[in-house]
């Protein structure tokens, strides 16, 4: 167990070597979830992650023979940067094992700050596994990325940051992986506020912490673009402080954390992964628990493929009504292309793409159909782009 003291202290080892993030009041969010919404940007980190201050605290008590003989660790991604960047500081031999899944900007970072990277394993247990071998073959310090007290102050002293800054705090939403910075916050912020509430955020796939506190086999697998928080095994030590003392588990859908990645773009004016933005995904699921109340929103971390996130705010503007894919089924003559493009500009939609093909996908030699991607305000205005066509053609969305 760890206490206040313990969190304290690691803000003092890592002052200067770890960014301390501004709690940024946002408007635009408060107004969507009824809350007074307070995030706190630690993707601003060197290395785009709150795991830096766990990495930072743990490394700086290492004793001079462990320093010479390295570390290892195992991560995803976030845990691998911090440990390479603050071992590289420390002037430290660091190696790091990935599973093979891990998306190439975080793979590449990590190397880029010195370490061996070794990519192994399907899963994070598989990449434990084999960090445990490496560890005891070649008598290095292990690191893990949760299950260890140093680690778990450090991860702390962002809550520490966050009452500091506005103790006035009604509820905290932390994203839980293995539980380290859930159970750092716990400590941190109910020692400094009694009567705040803190909350853990897992997305539905990797629900391990809930299932745990529930007193249910864990029970987790499956595609999310969460992979940071995708953990099946739960830090014992994060456990047994959380299981006391926690406000609740909210569980978010897939779906939310793509919403909440393009929010926080849109309306934060920041840019975090899908770990980085579950916190603001269980606000978004479960609205009606924080109406009213003052609610700090962890972002702990930005690394997000420039792929995925083009991918996932695309997406966003298709939910939201912004882009439109439309099937017309036309008559083959002349000028029936200018006369579709006319009326999409006369209703103040903008074509981004045209696909149209006469030979092989119509039913008649007299026909043929047309894909148009056109850019619109909101649902409102591509509704009326839509009657707009209809009253001549048949338009199907897709």
């Amino acid at each position: 167990m760890i206490t206040l003291e313990d969190v304290e202290q690691a803000a003092e080892r890592i002052a200067g070597r770890v960014l301390r993030t501004p709690m940024v009041p946002n408007h635009a969010l408060s107004r969507l979830t009824g809350a007074d919404v307070l995030l706190k940007l630690d993707n601003l980190q060197v290395t785009g992650a709150f795991k830096e201050r766990g990495a930072a605290n743990r490394l700086s008590m290492l004793s001079a023979e462990e320093r010479a003989r390295g570390v290892i660790a195992m991560s995803a991604g976030n845990h691998a940067q911090a440990v390479a960047r603050h071992a590289s500081l420390l002037g430290i031999a660091a190696t790091i094992v990935m599973p093979k899944f891990t998306p190439s900007t975080k793979v590449t970072r990590t190397a880029a700050w010195g370490a061996n990277v070794v990519l192994v394993g399907e899963t994070l247990a598989e990449s434990a596994a084999h960090a445990h071998e490496l560890a005891a073959a070649q008598s290095l310090v292990f690191i893990h990325p949760y299950d260890d007290p140093g680690i778990i102050a450090g991860q702390g002293t962002m809550a520490l940051e966050m009452v500091q800054d506005v103790p006035d705090l009604d509820a905290l939403i932390i994203p839980v992986g293995g539980g380290g910075l859930l159970a750092g916050c716990l400590v941190a912020a109910t020692a400094l506020n009694p009567g705040i509430a803190v909350y853990g955020a897992e997305v539905e796939t990797y629900a391990a912490m809930a299932q745990r506190v529930a007193g249910r086999s864990v029970s987790v697998g499956g595609a999310t673009i969460a992979e940071g928080i995708a953990v099946r095994d739960i830090g014992e030590i994060p456990f047994e402080m959380v299981r006391r003392r926690i406000a609740g588990i909210l569980i978010t859908p897939e779906r939310a954390i793509e919403e909440a990645i393009g929010l926080l773009v849109e309306a934060a004016k920041t840019v975090a992964e899908g770990a980085g933005a579950a916190g603001l995904a269980a606000l978004l699921s479960h609205p009606e628990r924080f109406r009213g109340k003052k609610v700090g929103v962890a972002i702990t971390g930005g690394n997000i493929d420039a792929r995925i996130l083009s991918n996932v705010l695309l997406r966003d503007l298709l939910r939201d009504g912004r882009l439109l894919r439309l099937h017309l089924q036309i008559p083959d003559r002349p000028g029936v292309l200018a006369d579709i493009a006319g009326k999409i500009g006369d209703s103040g939609g903008n074509i981004i793409e045209v696909s149209h093909q006469r030979l092989f996908a119509s039913s008649s030699v007299q026909a043929a159909e047309l894909e148009v991607m056109v850019e619109a305000r909101d649902k409102l205005h591509a509704n009326a782009i839509v009657e707009a066509l209809e009253k001549t053609y048949i338009v199907r969305q897709v």
